[in-house]
């Protein structure tokens, strides 16, 4: 299916801006996660819906959602109003004060968040909400370990990078951060030698008891956990899996931080991914869809509990940008128009009834498709040279030929898609049109003929 069209929609001139900010950018902006030199970055020069352009004026069918962030879409006119009204009234102030638009977003996502999360610290991104998730159970608790897990995202700036379990940590790792990681809960990649989902918990769980024995739970403050890990693979908890290890925190007096960066608002088909197991922890993490990522805006969500730990001792942390008005106004905005739409019902929607057969008839059709798994508007295409012996499309940690070709063919077909390691992500916004969500799968469907050929048995 091609998807190349017209450029009617871009103009020339446009097209020639894009030429020029490309040429700009190669002189002068230093990329995240990229070697420099041979790095070719895709031009955006428009973006609506759940559609962009690119530099050549091709329409191309986001369903990366941007970094999974974009949950709304690009430029929904709600949330694009509710910017230019709040820039016309209070650009910025500083985080001491009282302003409006923060009040009003911190009133609207205690309501959203499970149990007494009734306080919210704002950040500026998820990395920054996951460094003063820890400070803040640190200090709670006077204790400094943290547990975390392998096969994780917590972000990229220091603590948080050290608290992640992939790659991404190693050159940044000097094992001075007070970070243990544990083995998660991966059926299809069990470290356990789990037959069923059953026997993945009961000894996932046996061993994060054994880890906190083994390393003391008068040294552990905190367990960081992603709700329904993102990049790492959208491997959903198996049952029983969650509940098994906010008991556990209980049990040894170690605060649960829920990360919910990527799989929150709405993201999973729920408000909260943590809502699927009925869990609260102690503090939760967000970011990306609070405001679907149209101004920078993180947070902490806090229990009453902690938030007790600094009514009356300053708590010794803060932010020039905490609360931003444009930020917080734009979260308003976003959850407002999540709650009109029905968008967090209309991803549990499409999740179950078009995403999910369609990917599991897929795994029926291709042989190079290991595994799907995911709900609401969140899925992951385990890509393998092998069913049985489920070896990797690609090695963990980088990528591979073979990823290539099937990245270039989802492109080709008309899809901005995300793909890490062996797996294609099919993450789109929550109020994608049906029809342009079968067209994007269809997309998948031809780029897996592709991933086919890679197949060695």
């Amino acid at each position: 299916m091609s998807t190349e069209v017209s450029t009617d929609a871009i103009t020339a001139q446009e097209i020639a801006a894009g030429v020029r900010a490309h040429e700009l950018d190669r002189k002068h902006v230093f990329h995240s996660w990229q070697a420099q030199g041979p790095f070719n970055p895709m031009t955006i020069l428009k973006a609506e819906g759940s559609w962009v352009w690119d530099g050549e004026g091709n329409k191309l069918l986001d369903l990366s959602s941007q970094l999974v962030n974009t949950n709304i879409g690009h430029q929904h006119p709600q949330v694009v109003a509710a910017i230019q009204e709040q820039a016309g009234k209070l650009c910025t102030i500083a985080p001491q004060h009282v302003n409006d638009a923060r009040s009003e977003a911190a009133r609207l996502i205690a309501e959203l968040t499970p149990g007494d999360l009734n306080h919210v610290f704002f950040t500026n991104g998820g990395a920054d909400a996951v460094e003063h998730a820890i400070r803040m159970a640190r200090l709670h608790t006077g204790k400094h370990k943290v547990l975390a897990a392998y096969r994780s995202y917590h972000g990229g700036t220091h603590l948080a990078i050290n608290a992640t379990g992939d790659p991404r940590r190693f050159a940044n790792d000097l094992g001075d951060a007070g970070i243990v990681h544990f083995m998660p809960a991966y059926h299809y990649r069990s470290y356990f030698s789990a037959a069923t989902e059953a026997e993945e918990t009961e000894r996932a769980l046996r061993h994060l008891e054994d880890t906190i024995i083994l390393e003391g739970p008068a040294t552990i403050g905190a367990l960081i956990l992603e709700s329904i890990p993102g990049s790492a693979g959208i491997y959903v908890p198996p049952a029983g899996y969650m509940e098994g290890v906010r008991e556990l925190t209980r049990k040894y007096g170690i605060m649960f931080i829920a990360d919910e960066v990527m799989a929150g608002f709405g993201r999973a088909g729920k408000w909260f991914s943590v809502n699927h197991w009925d869990v609260v922890p102690d503090l939760l993490t967000f970011a990306k869809g609070v405001n679907s990522g149209y101004v920078p805006l993180g947070g902490v969500a806090i229990s009453d509990a902690i938030f007790e730990t600094f009514r009356e001792r300053a708590y010794p942390g803060g932010l020039t940008y905490s609360g931003h008005p444009l930020a917080c106004a734009a979260a308003v905005a976003t959850i407002n128009a999540m709650k009109d739409e029905g968008m967090v019902e209309n991803a549990a929607r499409i999740g179950a009834d078009i995403i999910g057969p369609a990917l599991t008839e897929l795994k029926a059709k291709h042989p190079s498709v290991g595994d799907v798994r995911g709900t609401g508007c969140f899925w992951a295409v385990e890509l393998v040279t092998n069913r049985e012996t489920r070896e990797p499309m690609a090695p963990y940690g980088g990528s591979s030929p073979a990823m290539a070709a099937v990245t270039a063919a989802l492109k080709k077909a008309g899809m901005l898609p995300f793909v890490n390691f062996n797996r294609i992500h099919v993450v789109p916004p929550l109020n994608i049109g049906d029809e342009d969500l079968r067209a994007g799968l269809a997309m998948l469907d031809e780029a897996l003929s592709v991933a086919d050929t890679f197949v060695t048995a």
